[in-house]
């Protein structure tokens, strides 16, 4: 599910560069997804 989360963040992210909207709100979402990823990452690995 976090894995879901996180694709759907950076797609949007990369969405809002094509589309030149949003400035700082853009990076936000790509921090958030990257985030999002890594812990899912090391939560797999962990159990």
């Amino acid at each position: 599910m976090l894995a879901i989360i996180a694709i759907i963040l950076i797609v949007l992210w990369l969405g809002g560069f094509a589309l030149h909207v949003g400035g700082g709100l853009i990076h936000i979402l790509l921090v958030i997804g990257v985030i999002v990823l890594i812990v899912h990452f090391l939560r797999g690995r962990g159990v």
